[in-house]
């Protein structure tokens, strides 16, 4: 007797789905890290370090989510991650702090870290794209 559902998940697929889970985990670390040093100066002047650091970083875990996952959609689930750390960081305090200002620096950082990351996702998105178009016109 057949079935229709997909096989049980084997080792492998258990282990990438636990790899993006922590790519997605350090996503949302960057996120907060982030935002805790983007008030930083240099000299007089504020200087964003932390959003160009996370721009990178951003980058990097999508790049490390890629080699896990051929579909696009997946290797974007770091940035999801970062995206629900900024939204967190959102939120004010029990105390009525709030981490994230209403200021230029924080659309530098939301810019900055996740555009490159999201330019990125476009190209895989665009190769997967083309690659299924050329397997449906060989077939």
């Amino acid at each position: 007797m057949t079935s229709g559902t997909s096989p049980a998940p084997t080792g492998r697929r258990i282990l990438d789905s636990a790899i993006l889970g922590l790519l997605m985990f350090d996503g949302a670390l960057t996120a907060v890290l982030a935002v805790l040093f983007l008030p930083t100066y240099l000299g007089s002047v504020a200087f964003p370090i932390s959003a160009l650091a996370a721009g990178v970083v951003n980058v990097l875990l999508v790049l490390g989510a890629r080699t896990v996952t051929d579909r696009a959609s997946m290797a974007a689930l770091p940035l999801v991650g970062w995206f629900l750390g900024f939204v967190l960081c959102m939120f004010g305090g029990p105390g009525g702090d709030a981490l994230l200002l209403a200021s230029p620096l924080t659309l530098v950082l939301l810019g900055l870290a996740v555009v490159p990351a999201g330019l990125l996702l476009l190209r895989f998105a665009s190769e997967d794209a083309v690659a299924r178009g050329n397997s449906a016109r060989r077939a």
